[in-house]
């Protein structure tokens, strides 16, 4: 048997234990872009409309008129990529204008963007902690995070989710620059961090605090500013990371901090100093989406209404729901393949909810990971709840 041969036993068998574990993933694509309604195609290459429970577009602002107006404006004027680093010749006028304004949104004094939240992640915490510090870091944090950690070399320790007691454990004798890092509101559980009492931890031990804030920025705060404004804990923070791919409808990610914190990211983030620069179209898209949701607060408490309803009528069902804080409804299931079993059925009834499993989430706790838009109506809540009402 030859190299190619081995080779492609190896990955038939990787693929193998995939599926006997009920972890095989595949593409599902869409037509449009992602509103409360879209067009999937199914295994059989027909297409479908189905209701949409599954995007992070909390604000329903993806597809919106004055969203894709920026975004042309933008392609039109700067062109549609940078071709360079920010620190070569990839920096434009747009970077900054939003740059700004995501600083004033948040409470800080600057902020500098990457190419994703992914990114941002791993820039911002490499930058922040090296070998001889230590992390101290959520269990339940997302995979950039993590990631994040991992590079940074410093010495990670885990402590509980949500965990404050166990957290300042891990930071009492903890050597070097400590940092405690936390989601803001939990991706696959929907939960708000105890932010308050994490910076009370933090101060006592001399640490700085990282939020992740992808998915409260949008929903959640005063101007809709996210989980850390709403904790009123934008002085003690030393740094937060968000996407412009959720709540804002484009793609790239922030930290936001002081002018010397967004200084060093841009000095010594590798995912900052060596990516090509985000393109002018996402930035001026994600301009306008800060724009409106800072000015239109009916949104995020429409979305979150939505979450609200939801949760509390599955639950009625008797459905095991964890409590939304924003626009995530984790419907708990447990087993892989039941998770896929009741992901399947909903979408016969023209529910489109798909089962996370692990890794995303711990063995023995797949879901069904719903999310609500400002765009859904009454009716497109009551169909879901319908959908899940069946013998």
């Amino acid at each position: 048997m030859g190299s190619h041969e081995r080779i492609e036993d190896w990955l038939a068998g990787e693929l193998a234990a995939i599926d006997e574990a009920g972890l095989r993933r595949h593409l599902r694509h869409v037509q449009g872009p992602p509103g409360p309604w879209i067009d999937i195609e199914l295994d059989d290459g027909t297409e479908r409309r189905v209701l949409h429970l599954c995007s992070n577009s909390y604000l329903g602002l993806a597809g919106d008129p004055r969203v894709v107006a920026a975004a042309a404006t933008a392609a039109e004027h700067h062109g549609t990529g940078t071709g360079a680093s920010r620190l070569i010749t990839g920096s434009q006028q747009p970077h900054r204008d939003l740059e700004e304004d995501l600083a004033d949104w948040q409470g800080k004094e600057a902020a500098t963007l990457f190419s994703s939240g992914y990114l941002a992640n791993l820039g911002l915490l490499t930058t922040l902690a090296g070998p001889g510090d230590t992390i101290v870091s959520d269990e339940r944090n997302h995979a950039s995070v993590i990631d994040g950690c991992r590079l940074s070399r410093a010495s990670v320790r885990v402590y509980g989710h949500g965990d404050v007691e166990h957290a300042e454990r891990l930071l009492s004798d903890a050597p070097g620059r400590r940092l405690l890092v936390t989601d803001g509101v939990f991706s696959m559980d929907g939960d708000v961090a105890p932010i308050a009492a994490l910076c009370d931890v933090a101060e006592r031990h001399g640490a700085m605090v990282v939020v992740d804030d992808a998915h409260g920025v949008g929903v959640l705060g005063p101007e809709g500013a996210g989980t850390v404004a709403a904790s009123d804990c934008t002085e003690r923070v030393t740094a937060i990371v968000s996407t412009l791919s959720k709540s804002l409808a484009s793609s790239g990610g922030v930290v936001v901090g002081s002018r010397n914190l967004v200084d060093l990211v841009r000095n010594r983030a590798r995912s900052f100093i060596f990516d090509t620069a985000l393109g002018a179209p996402s930035v001026g898209a994600a301009h306008a989406a800060v724009r409106i949701a800072r000015t239109e607060p009916d949104r995020r408490t429409t979305a979150r209404r939505h979450a609200a309803t939801l949760a509390a009528e599955l639950r009625r069902l008797g459905l095991d729901v964890l409590e939304p804080a924003a626009c995530i409804v984790p419907v708990l299931v447990g087993d892989n393949q039941r998770a896929l079993d009741l992901s399947r059925r909903l979408l016969e009834e023209g529910v489109l909810a798909v089962a996370i499993r692990p890794p995303t989430v711990a063995p023995g706790s797949a879901r069904l990971r719903l999310t609500t838009m400002a765009t859904h109506t009454d009716d497109d809540i009551q169909m879901a709840i319908k959908a899940f009402d069946l013998p």
